[in-house]
């Protein structure tokens, strides 16, 4: 059997010599490359050629039975071919009958129309059986046949492998070109050295335990995804898996543990499409000689040992890579959920200070519970719990840009940024922070890093125009963009002519990516410039004095620097100097105070007025005492008076002892 790898050698023995034995043997050497024909999917007649064994003569008898017909044979055919037949292409749809044949060693019904394997349970001296090329849809009747070592099935339409239990010496397994899914009920077959299962529906090669004699298994075109149990093979040597669909290294890695393996053929399949095929396979498989049927050379190892380490180098990089953005995924996602989940928990308190009835909160209805039935923090606790095993804010710097994600990102401000670090950033982005805690570090990113020039917010709930006032602390903007998403200011028509209005001393020169026109700035001005004197009109004396001083100390400190300065400084160095002395002081009385500090400042004035009233009322309390003493002393001061004139009376009544009594008390007080 040639397209096996196989030789197959058969003497049949004469009729002066029948003691002679019938010789089966497989030759293990390997014949040369260009002479050998390896057609692994066994399309070819196994029998060779025609002539061997003729058929012309034979003749069917009728059986008693009108389905099976009977074979008879001529003595002569019997002598010159005793324990052979051949019936192949004889449009046979069943197994005849045959009798007076027990002897029979090789049976060939290639190339007919057989439905059912019957009529051949008596032929237990049968060593080869062909039946490829019918239309047989199950493997039956097999079962009496114990010393057979060949059974040839291809291009049938099997869809099970079954009822093999009892061959247990069977050698060669030829089930290509069939419609089987599954490789199973094989394990047995401890003495099977050859097993193809090509063109069939396999998904999956497994189940291949026990076959300890396997030297080569074909399973080309298949739809094979994944490989197991091929590493317990211990002498398996050749391994065909052309034309299926494996896709990955990891899909064929139980091979790189064969240390048998020494053959095989991958191509066809998507992996081979790969730029580090084939030196991942054979950096993984030193033990092969042949890889798609190219013998493989000392130097191609060496090359694909190399090339193996690269590439290794390489995807561990890749996956680390990887594994760093979903990190930054799930940490981005956590944030976003805690940032959510912040949102809906001002909303719900919030709305606890209504009448209990339910509110829209990012687009869904959100109800209100009593509270002698839970607390808020039941109410959101489950929607917090497992958040703590990821991080809870982001700092990440690319290329120029700081991004800030979560709260806690501003925490890095404060930490030792190197001088080439914090002179290349020039774009600062926060993302889920809440802008009145961006107000608070507004002067540590000027400080920490003098170079930014452009500021992102998105997520840090910009909702209203006074809020920009904070930036106006700011050294230096050049850009300004803030995500419509998390900022409803966005949606006021005119919140883009405010902040140029405001800002106008950092001369602003993009706003959300669109750049800014001279119209743009006069618009500005038109809308706004009332504003400004109102706000002015509004404040104290002693406010509007202080921020004059301030102003003028901020023009004092640029004409300083510019006389300090020589007459060759940079453009951009001057228009620094004009934005710190630019500021008017009208503008400067449009503040804005973060909701900490303006509950402070409501706390304190609280405290004050509750002070006040205190004072004014123990004033009021203590001059209401006095009055009512007064008005208590008017009416009983003549009863009081009458009392005593009729004391002082009765006291001088008696001239000598009264001035006795007055003695005596003058007396003792000089004692």
């Amino acid at each position: 059997v040639n397209n096996c790898s196989l030789q197959l050698v058969i003497q049949p023995s004469s009729i002066t010599d029948k003691s002679k034995p019938f010789e089966f043997r497989i030759n293990k050497e390997q014949p040369s490359f260009h002479n050998r024909l390896l057609q692994h999917d066994l399309e070819k007649n196994y029998s060779g050629k025609q002539g061997d064994i003729p058929w012309d003569n034979t003749n069917f008898g009728s059986s008693s039975s009108i389905t099976f017909p009977v074979l008879q044979r001529t003595a002569e055919e019997k002598i010159l071919n005793c324990d052979r037949l051949t019936l192949e292409r004889q449009k046979l749809t069943v197994c005849p009958v045959i009798d007076g044949e027990d002897h029979l060693r090789l049976l060939n019904f290639q190339h007919n129309f057989i439905t059912r394997i019957q009529n051949i349970s008596n032929l237990q001296h049968l060593v080869f059986l062909d039946l490829y090329d019918n239309q047989i849809e199950e493997i039956s009747g097999l079962t009496t046949l114990r010393s057979l070592r060949v059974l040839l099935l291809g291009k049938n339409r099997i869809k099970k492998i079954s009822n093999l239990e009892n061959l247990k010496n069977l050698d060669v397994l030829d089930l290509h070109g069939n419609q089987i899914t599954k490789i199973e009920n094989i394990s047995h077959l401890s003495e099977l050295r050859v097993l193809n299962l090509a063109r069939n529906l396999l998904t999956t090669v497994e189940n291949l335990n026990g076959l300890d004699s396997l030297t080569e298994l074909n399973l080309r075109h298949n739809q094979v995804s994944a490989i197991k149990d091929v590493d317990t093979l211990p002498h398996l040597q050749r391994l065909f898996l052309s034309f299926n669909n494996i896709s990955s290294f990891e899909d064929i890695l139980c091979l790189a543990d064969s240390s048998s393996l020494s053959d095989i053929t991958l191509d066809g399949n998507p992996i081979a499409q790969e730029t580090w095929y084939k030196h991942t396979v054979l950096h993984h498989m030193m033990q092969l000689r042949q890889l798609d049927m190219k013998r493989i050379t000392e130097e191609e190892r060496r090359m694909a040992s190399i090339a193996a380490r690269k590439e290794e180098e390489r995807r561990r990089e890749s996956h680390r890579q990887t594994m760093l953005k979903e990190k930054k995924r799930l940490t981005i996602c956590n944030i976003a959920r805690q940032w959510e989940i912040q949102q809906n928990r001002v909303a719900l308190e919030a709305s606890l200070n209504q009448d209990n009835e339910p509110c829209q909160i990012n687009g869904s209805a959100a109800y209100v519970f009593p509270e002698e039935s839970r607390s808020l923090d039941t109410i959101l606790s489950s929607a917090v719990q497992g958040l703590s095993v990821l991080e809870s804010h982001l700092v990440e710097v690319e290329g120029d840009t700081l991004c800030l994600y979560g709260a806690g990102a501003l925490e890095c401000l404060d930490r030792n940024w190197s001088a080439q670090t914090a002179g290349m950033i020039g774009t600062v982005s926060f993302m889920f922070i809440e802008f009145d805690e961006i107000v608070q570090v507004l002067t540590k990113v000027k400080t920490k890093f003098p170079n930014s020039v452009h500021l992102k917010f998105k997520e840090t709930n910009l909702v209203a125009l006074q809020q920009f006032n904070a930036l106006a602390q700011m050294a230096r903007i050049e850009q300004l963009t803030v995500d419509p998403q998390g900022n409803p200011v966005v949606g006021f028509t005119l919140w883009r002519y405010y902040v140029l209005f405001r800002l106008n001393h950092l001369n602003l020169q993009k706003i959300n990516g669109i750049k800014v026109t001279e119209n743009d700035v006069v618009l500005a001005e038109r809308l706004f410039g009332l504003l400004a004197f109102v706000a002015s009109s509004e404040l104290p004396q002693y406010r509007v004095l202080s921020l004059c001083a301030e102003s003028r100390r901020k023009q004092f400190h640029f004409l300083l620097e510019g006389k300090g300065k020589k007459s060759g400084m940079g453009s951009e160095e001057s228009n620094d100097n004009r934005r710190d002395g630019g500021e008017s002081t009208t503008r400067a009385m449009l503040n804005y105070m973060t909701k900490d500090l303006h509950v402070e400042k409501l706390e304190e004035i609280k405290e004050r007025k509750t002070f006040c009233q205190t004072y004014v009322e123990n004033l009021v309390k203590e001059a209401a005492d006095i009055n009512m003493k007064n008005e208590s002393l008017q009416k009983l001061w003549p009863q009081m008076f009458i009392e005593l004139v009729r004391d002082a009376v009765i006291e001088i009544r008696n001239k000598n002892s009264c001035m006795k009594l007055c003695l005596q008390r003058i007396t003792d007080q000089n004692q």
